[in-house]
């Protein structure tokens, strides 16, 4: 079977950097950063668009957890408001999960 690189490698490339960010979420150090960004991962990263949104969702897993967690919870902002669009995605997500209103 021959398959030429410019059909397989466009998806497998995707399916490997998926896996990359579902991985890289929930393996933070930790747990309240691992579940809210792990369970966002699992259930809803298909909702970003492969380019622009899945990159800044790729930037903001190279960010330290406490700043996660402190931007998370209003205590204080993330990188220049960069992430702001994410926030209340991520928010509104783990509301969701956990029956929160």
């Amino acid at each position: 079977m021959n398959h030429s690189a410019s059909t397989i490698e466009p998806q497998h490339s995707h399916d490997v950097r998926i896996r990359k960010i579902r991985y890289r979420s929930w393996h933070r150090g930790c747990k309240e950063t691992d579940v809210i960004l792990g369970n966002f991962a699992d259930k809803a990263l298909h909702m970003l668009d492969a380019g622009e949104e899945l990159a800044l969702y790729e930037a903001l897993l190279d960010e330290q957890d406490v700043d996660i967690w402190n931007w998370m919870t209003d205590k204080t902002p993330l990188a220049d408001g960069r992430y702001d669009c994410l926030k209340e995605r991520l928010r509104s997500f783990a509301h969701a999960e956990s029956g929160m209103r």
